[in-house]
């Protein structure tokens, strides 16, 4: 994981791998894509690689994968 390239402040650009990321636009934070709240790239554990997105914790990555399921047609 590239961690230590974020080592300006602002808002970094990720792109989300299995398991690790890449900094792509160095920054020290990324958005939570549920709660819009800024989380520090070290403390970025959440994130959906399908979606490219990150979670502030474990509750909001599964507040959007309900999300998702429930507008999924059945």
């Amino acid at each position: 994981m590239n961690r230590h390239e974020a080592s300006s402040s602002g808002k970094a650009r990720i792109r989300y791998l299995d398991g690790d990321f890449q900094v792509v636009v160095p920054g020290s934070f990324v958005t939570c894509a549920v709660t819009g709240a800024a989380i520090p790239l070290s403390d970025l554990r959440y994130w959906s690689v399908e979606r490219q997105e990150a979670y502030a914790d474990a509750r909001a990555s599964l507040e959007r994968e309900q999300a998702i399921r429930d507008k999924r047609p059945r």
